[in-house]
C-alpha cells in the first residue's frame, strides 16, 4: 500500500551537482524516518543519510560535507542533494523509508524501499 518513486538520476562530471527526490504514497499515518542508500556494481549497498520525523540527521563519512539530506513531510517526500560529486559515487540510490500506514482503528508499521535511481560521476 506504500509506494517510495524516486527522481533526479542522471550524469554529471566530478564536481557538479546532482538533486534526487523520493515521494511516497498510500494511506500513510505517518513516516518515522526516510532515507537513501546507494549500490555500487559489484559492492554492497550502504546507507548514505537518514533522516527522522523530527529533522535529525545522519550521514556516512564519505559524504559528509558534500550531500545534505532533507524532507518535507507535509509532502511525504525527501531529498538528497548532492554537491561536489566524485566518480566513487557512481551507483544506484535508492529512497526508503519507515512509518505507520492503515487507518486511525486498524495500523501497522511498514518499512519499504523505491525501485532505484541512477546517478553515474564522470571523471
Amino acid at each position: 500500500q506504500v509506494q517510495l518513486v524516486e527522481a533526479g538520476e542522471g550524469l554529471v562530471q566530478a564536481g557538479g551537482s546532482l538533486r534526487l527526490s523520493c515521494v511516497a504514497s498510500g494511506d500513510i499515518l505517518s513516516i518515522d524516518a526516510m532515507g537513501w542508500s546507494r549500490q555500487a556494481p559489484g559492492k554492497q549497498r550502504e546507507l548514505v543519510a537518514t533522516i527522522t520525523s523530527g529533522g535529525s540527521t545522519k550521514y556516512v563519512d564519505s559524504v559528509k560535507g558534500r550531500f545534505t539530506i532533507s524532507r518535507d513531510n507535509a509532502k511525504n517526500t525527501v531529498y538528497l542533494q548532492m554537491n561536489s560529486l566524485k566518480p566513487e559515487d557512481t551507483a544506484v540510490y535508492y529512497c526508503d523509508a519507515e512509518g505507520l500506514v492503515g487507518s486511525s482503528s486498524y495500523y501497522f508499521r511498514f518499512q519499504t524501499w523505491g525501485q532505484g535511481t541512477q546517478v553515474t560521476v564522470s571523471s
